[in-house]
């Protein structure tokens, strides 16, 4: 069984390297927050699962085959009975290293996953169930079923680490700020951005204060990524700061964050401290952000402990 499992939506990809506005060559990869994690705990050596649904179109072998390609397990990826279709996403880079993204999702397979598809027996032997926001955004059918897999996962004493990860383009934050309240009772390991989900969820951009919340509301760990600014983790009576290590020319921050956390977890469920887990996230960051897209530069565990190896040695 995997010990890390994560739920929610795996979206085709098409990137240019020009602003969409003008651009007509695009390439075809895969990306997904909730995915996107795994994949970076998994090529540090965590086995990972995968809850999600796919569309009976064309992208569908596309999507289980890269899946399988990157070791995650897909035995409770689940093919719409309805057909539906998968989610896909324009991305481009513009001259300033800022994206540009447009989304069509509405109304696809991932969004129409119900609590019925979730199997109690395969979250209650996993170590870390991981919850993201988007996935609660899709649509409602995806938040009650997020919500669902949290709540077994606590019954069983399985970890429940959770992304906000607001998105101004599937909800508003006083939407958002309810799913989030009702998930946090569930929580264990917080892992929310600044500014992008502390300002729409608790009004500031202090991350001191979204540790304060998060405390107050029974969390054991909190990470806030704050992009150029670092990071800052929170738990177990310690408190880290850490600034960005980039292992060369920043190309493309996608995925960065997922990669931190990933990577974090990982740490964590290998039994490492939290500085250490803490370090390797921030490492495996400042590698995918040496590439473009949100999944090809994601390292490898020989590469990061390397490096892990190398610091701790100073």
């Amino acid at each position: 069984m995997p010990e890390m499992i994560s739920i929610g939506e795996c979206m085709i990809e098409l990137f240019s390297e020009d602003p969409l506005e003008t651009a007509s060559t695009f390439t075809r990869s895969f990306a997904g927050d909730s995915f996107n994690i795994l994949v970076a705990a998994n090529r540090l050596g965590t086995s990972t699962g995968y809850i999600t649904k796919l569309g009976n179109d064309p992208f569908k072998s596309y999507l289980e085959n890269s899946f399988l390609a990157e070791g995650v397990d897909t035995s409770h990826v689940i093919t719409s009975d309805s057909g539906g279709f998968n989610a896909a996403h324009f991305v481009a880079v513009m001259p300033n290293g800022e994206r540009e993204f447009v989304y069509y999702r509405k109304g696809s397979a991932p969004s129409t996953i119900a609590p019925s598809d979730l199997n109690e027996h395969y979250i209650s032997k996993a170590k870390v169930m991981h919850c993201s926001g988007i996935a609660q955004a899709i649509s409602p059918s995806a938040r009650n079923t997020v919500l669902r897999a949290a709540e077994i996962a606590n019954r069983n004493g399985v970890t429940v680490s959770y992304d906000p990860n607001y998105r101004h383009q599937l909800w508003n934050p006083d939407e958002a700020r309810v799913a989030m309240e009702e998930l946090m009772p569930f929580v264990d390991i917080f892992l929310p951005s600044s500014p992008a989900d502390s300002v729409p969820l608790f009004g500031t951009e202090d991350p001191e204060d979204v540790i304060r919340e998060a405390e107050n509301r029974g969390v054991d760990i909190t990470v806030v990524t704050m992009g150029e600014e670092g990071a800052i983790v929170s738990g177990r009576g310690e408190t880290i700061r850490l600034d960005p290590e980039p292992a060369g020319i920043v190309v493309d921050t996608t995925g960065a964050g997922d990669a931190f956390k990933g990577g974090f977890i990982h740490g964590l469920i290998e039994g490492l401290t939290l500085e250490e887990s803490a370090l390797l996230g921030n490492i495996a960051a400042g590698i995918t952000i040496t590439g473009r897209g949100a999944l090809g530069t994601i390292p490898g565990r020989a590469t990061v402990y390397r490096i892990l190896e190398t610091i701790q040695a100073k």
